[in-house]
């Protein structure tokens, strides 16, 4: 019997394009388990869709010359189309701004409020009397109450860390027109969420999740409290009650709700208005809901609780994969800061398999990991062209020249024929077991375990070798047919992690059909018929050179300079003077004494080709003579270094940066575009600095 089973994944906010921190967390690990519950042949629905409500998003519009609804319609199609190009197979993608979803969010609220748990309170907010409205804490400006900075945000402080309410501010201003702002009170609604501890403990203790997850929501629930539901705004969900004008939900409290609008929505464009009751209203449906760390309060207690406080059937969440942050290079992707990827650039160079498989082989299940362009060349040639295109292009290759392109009869098999078999499905099973328990990490290494097994296998029959003999053609013709039974469980294995590759692979076997028509354990099971045809192989993968390596990771810390360039002359602009960044977090001295800083004198200087900002440096650290590549370019000519002295930190790890190995780096001072290198006049070379 078919398990019916609802997949959901975090909706995206549509206030700007995502990158591939957010899809190692929600969306790849959903789509792979999609497709491989797909091909078990089970009733699968997998919804997602544009989160459009909220106050990032009236203010990026506004600081854009737009309405509201024009910039989620421009995000909206942007996000929606990335998801196309990384071929996330969504059976729905809706989005927050279609009219079922104020229906369904207005059913949430009245049923809350009627049974208790909903509670009207006056508070003190601030308030703009020139633009004449409240303003949410990200619309706000000032000092901070803990450390002074004049320009802290409505919630946080950058430079100190803390966190506070608003009102808490001093001198508190808005943050578009610099207008004073002023306390006054208004009316608000709160979620009694203190009433939900126990249900929610007893149901938490049912759930076999993550430690990450369970240990996290435990302390989380222990600490819950009332929480407004409503702002001050009309971009939003009206509330369902009289002389309410002007007060909308906040978006935690209607985005999770969009699952279910989302899943009325594609009820109607199938044209069975009442289908979505089938999986949110049967308590046989299995629901998973994928979500990166930063969701896990939202989906496992807030919309828990709201879902236990309404009136209606609706399923809780069974399984909650939740995963933690994938970055770029050692720091979180930042669009703002230009620590991010230009995905419009990334796919004219490589395919959507190639970074699917390589966040899946890196996937932060358990704790944080991180892309690296370094780490994607290994991968994408190492292993998907080495292992896995390799093994596809050397066997069939060798049939259609061998074999008159067709799968030969597999005649008797000797003891490492059916040994190999055995092994194919004993990979197979495994594979099987990471999708199913969520393990996109373990499925793309058996990808790889099976991929290298048929290289060993292949080079071990030596096919080549019996073919020259017609006594030994039986047995090159059972190694070749067992080598077709290998490529037909990779294509399987591999489909819901690199889909597009793994239906090339199918297709060049000489099946017509999809591999989700026959399903996963038909596939696994049967062999491909006898004389069946095939195809003349093709390539799957292309070598990624290290000078493409090398422009990306020279595009993206210019990009980086770039913006930091920008903000700098941003801050100028505005107060007068260069600004001057706040001081980083404090440091152990043993911390600092670690760093190995050395007086050098620079021999050589000459710019790195292809590089506007780059020198190469051939400097002398008293103990010998190395290669340092400095983004000085901008502010030194490589004639005015020679012979300068300079302060080097002498034992950082050694990086390759435009091809060229550098050895240590530069101290410089920047303010603006100026870049300044440290050099002392009357310390030898090879002095410490202390």
């Amino acid at each position: 019997m078919k398990q019916k089973i609802l997949i959901t994944s975090a909706l995206p906010y549509a206030n700007g394009p995502l990158h591939f921190g957010h899809i190692a967390g929600a969306y790849l690990p959903a789509d792979c388990y999609a497709r491989f519950q797909r091909l078990m042949q089970n009733d699968v629905l997998y919804i997602c869709g544009s989160d459009e409500f909220g106050v990032a998003i009236t203010m990026s519009a506004e600081l854009a010359g737009r309405d509201p609804k024009s910039h989620v319609d421009i995000f909206h199609q942007i996000n929606r189309q990335f998801f196309d190009v990384l071929q996330i197979s969504f059976d729905h993608y809706s989005r927050t701004t279609w009219k079922g979803h104020v229906e369904t969010t207005q059913q949430y609220f009245l049923d809350l409020i009627a049974n208790g748990y909903i509670e009207e309170r006056t508070t003190e907010q601030l308030y703009s009397e020139a633009d004449d409205k409240f303003l949410a804490d990200r619309y706000v400006t000032g000092t901070c109450p803990r450390c002074g900075y004049e320009d802290a945000r409505g919630d946080e402080c950058t430079r100190c860390g803390a966190s506070y309410e608003a009102t808490d501010l001093k001198n508190p201003l808005s943050k578009i027109t610099k207008a004073p702002l002023v306390r006054r009170p208004t009316k608000h609604w709160f979620l009694l969420l203190e009433q939900f501890k126990e249900k929610l403990k007893n149901w938490i203790d049912t759930k076999d999740w993550k430690q990450n997850v369970t240990h996290f929501i435990k302390d989380y629930i222990d600490h819950m409290h009332a929480r407004a539901i409503t702002r001050d705004s009309t971009w939003g969900i009206p509330i369902p009650l009289p002389w309410t004008e002007g007060k909308v939900p906040y978006v935690w409290f209607d985005a999770p709700i969009g699952y279910i609008s989302a899943t009325k929505e594609w009820a109607l464009s199938i044209q069975q208005p009442d289908r979505w009751k089938e999986y949110w209203c049967d308590p046989e449906t299995k629901l998973v809901q994928f979500i990166g760390k930063d969701n896990i309060p939202f989906h496992a207690s807030i919309f828990p609780a709201m879902t236990m406080g309404q009136n209606q059937p609706y399923k809780l969440v069974d399984e909650l994969p939740a995963n933690e942050f994938y970055n770029l290079e050692g720091r979180q992707f930042s669009k703002s800061d230009g620590w991010t990827i230009d995905l419009d650039h990334f796919f004219e160079n490589f395919t959507s398999d190639q970074i699917r498989f390589v966040i899946g082989s890196n996937a932060p299940e358990t704790s944080d990991s991180e892309f690296t362009w370094k780490d994607f060349q290994n991968r994408c040639n190492s292993e998907l062209l080495g292992k896995y295109g390799n093994l596809v292009n050397r066997i069939l290759t060798f049939i259609v020249s061998r074999c008159e392109g067709k799968n030969p009869p597999p005649g008797d098999l000797e003891a490492v024929d059916v040994e190999f078999l055995q092994n194919i499905q004993i990979l197979a099973d495994q594979a099987a077991e990471s999708y199913q328990h969520f393990k996109v990490r373990r499925a793309s290494s058996v990808v790889m375990e099976l991929a290298q097994l048929g290289n060993v296998y292949f080079d071990q029959k030596r096919p080549w070798a019996d073919a020259k003999d017609p006594a030994t053609l039986g047995r090159m013709n059972a190694t070749l047919n067992c080598c077709l039974q290998c490529l037909k469980t990779l294509a399987l294995v591999s489909f819901p992690i690199i889909p597009a590759t793994a239906e090339k692979v199918w297709r060049m076997l000489g099946f017509k059909g999809s591999m989700q028509e026959l399903g996963w354990k038909t596939i696994s099971s049967e062999n491909i018929p006898a004389g069946q045809p095939i195809q003349h192989p093709e390539i799957l993968f292309k070598k990624v050179e290290d000078e493409q390596i090398s422009i990306e990771t020279e595009r993206l810390h210019s990009l980086l300079v770039s913006k930091q360039q920008s903000t700098s002359k941003e801050q100028e602009k505005g107060s007068g003077k260069a600004a001057i960044p706040p001081l980083k977090s404090s440091v152990a001295i043993g911390e600092f004494q670690a760093l190995d800083l050395r007086v050098a004198t620079i021999l050589k200087a000459e710019p790195v080709p292809k590089s506007k900002k780059l020198l190469r440096l051939e400097v002398d650290i008293g103990l010998e003579t190395r290669t340092i590549v400095a983004g000085i370019a901008a502010s030194y000519s490589p004639e005015r270094l020679i012979g300068k002295k300079i302060v080097v930190v002498a034992n950082l790890q050694p990086a390759t940066i435009m091809g060229i190995e550098s050895q240590g780096m530069v101290l410089a001072a920047k303010s603006g575009d100026l870049c300044e290198v440290l050099s002392p006049t009357e310390a030898s070379c090879g002095s410490v600095v202390s």
